[in-house]
């Protein structure tokens, strides 16, 4: 059978998506979405739903949910009603074993079970399953992050997900790594003379990966109060874009490759210097994005004030390898801020010699990659509009259309297929833990001090732009 057919005919086998804490946010606001973009950019998938959490929904109150999910995303009405004719729930607890026994036994081979579930609750219930013998044939694992909370939690948690099921059935999700922006990068950098020549430390001073948003708490504190922004979006996120652009290259796109790349450049990748030097943190007071009050964090609803939890961390990282070796890597990220940036610099260094005759008001050449929306910019230098002997900048621009399917369908498609390519693979999860660790030691000593900043302002005073 060809590659193609066999795509086809994976699609077209039925599939059992359970999600484990149905009744969250997650359910609603995400998965069913996605599921709903990728059931109609491929129509032939069969794909039944299973809710299972704690609360005791009849038939018609889980079906109501669903509808409404599908309904607020714009899910168009034929495959709405086809998620609808097949979804069923059952009333769950996962840390019951003989509970998990009974939902289990009514899967058929090549079920997925969801865990959209808080972290320790996951934890917990993967204890309970590496007991049950036997699980449904080809049971697939798909599990939310964070995978553990240091290095040495996420090594364990990877031992016992090992005693379920072997690891390509184990999907630890990112939905950035589902994201086309994130993706693109394969094409941009691989399929283009024009970059992969320079992208090294001969051509390029440092890189920024930033991932800043506007939005507040908004009511996630029970999720992100015990995180913050290095746990939430830089010690997952963040660092696997950076693997993604500092990689060698691809010989094909396929789940080892792409993983053993991303792999390579993560055992490379340390702290420029201790953490209390290559780290800063701070968190928003009270301020007004845009036309919104926001309160204070430590005012915000369900907030612990005594966690010292940042709401804008960033770290500044090395790939201690011949391509990138004195390139500094700087990844941000932070909450309720004046403006949403989400992107990749690429900061080039100035060329070697300034023409005499010349006015130079151009800075060195920047190429950023947008990741919502969907953009490339290249900055460089041309000469002056009004006066030829003067040089400025040039932007160059383009807006890439994003995918018809959203990051959870993409990262869905994988999962169902059994193609672990957008996973996240169990050593790049320990590596990550391993990056981040030693700021994580510096912040609970207060080595690093948790500076503030305005809500809707840049940042604290001093930061780099």
């Amino acid at each position: 059978m060809s590659p193609t057919k066999q795509a086809r005919a994976r699609r077209a086998a039925e599939r059992t998506l359970v999600i484990l804490g149905a009744s969250g946010d997650l359910t609603t606001r995400l998965l069913l979405p996605g599921l709903a973009t990728l059931l109609e950019s491929e129509p032939e998938r069969n794909v039944r739903v299973l809710g299972a959490a704690m609360e005791p929904y009849t038939p018609a109150q889980w079906t109501k949910r669903v509808r409404t999910s599908l309904t607020k995303a714009k899910a168009a009405p034929a495959v709405r009603d086809t998620i609808l004719a097949s979804t069923a729930y059952r009333k769950t607890n996962v840390l019951d074993k003989a509970a998990l026994v009974d939902l289990l036994e009514d899967l058929p081979p090549e079920s997925v079970l969801y865990f959209a579930l808080p972290p320790q609750v996951t934890i917990q219930a993967c204890a309970l399953l590496a007991e049950i013998d036997p699980l449904p044939k080809g049971l697939k694992l798909a599990l939310e992050k964070p995978f553990g909370f240091d290095k040495a939690s996420a090594a364990k948690f990877n031992r016992l997900l090992t005693r379920i099921v072997p690891e390509e059935q184990t999907f630890r999700i990112d939905h950035f790594l589902g994201k086309s922006a994130v993706l693109n990068l394969l094409g941009l950098r691989f399929g283009n003379r024009v970059f992969e020549p320079i992208w090294n430390n001969v051509n390029i001073s440092h890189v920024d990966i930033v991932a800043d948003e506007t939005l507040a708490l908004e009511g996630r504190a029970g999720y992100y109060d015990g995180n913050g922004a290095l746990k939430d979006m830089i010690q997952s996120h963040l660092l696997l874009i950076m693997a993604m652009v500092a990689m060698e290259e691809i010989a094909s796109v396929d789940e080892v490759e792409l993983r053993d790349l991303m792999a390579h450049v993560l055992r490379s990748t340390h702290l420029v210097g201790p953490a209390k030097k290559a780290s800063r943190r701070a968190r928003y007071t009270a301020g007004k994005v845009g036309r919104r009050e926001i309160p204070a964090y430590v005012d915000e609803p369900g907030v612990d004030p005594d966690r010292r939890t940042e709401t804008l961390a960033e770290i500044t990282v090395e790939v201690r390898n011949s391509r990138w070796a004195g390139v500094p890597f700087r990844l941000r990220s932070g909450k309720a801020l004046g403006a949403d940036r989400r992107g990749i610099y690429l900061h080039f260094k100035p060329v070697a010699h300034s023409m005499t005759g010349l006015v130079d008001s151009a800075t060195p050449n920047c190429l950023k990659l947008g990741m919502s929306p969907e953009t490339i910019e290249l900055t460089v230098t041309t000469n002056g509009e009004g006066d030829p002997f003067e040089l400025e900048n040039t932007t160059l621009a383009a807006t890439i259309g994003d995918s018809h399917i959203r990051p959870y369908g993409e990262i869905l498609a994988g999962i169902l297929d059994g193609v672990p390519l957008l996973s996240v693979r169990g050593d790049i999860a320990e590596e990550c833990w391993r990056i981040v660790d030693p700021v994580l030691k510096a912040w609970a000593k207060d080595e690093v001090p948790l500076q503030t900043y305005p809500a809707g302002s840049a940042g604290p005073r001093g930061w780099p732009a």
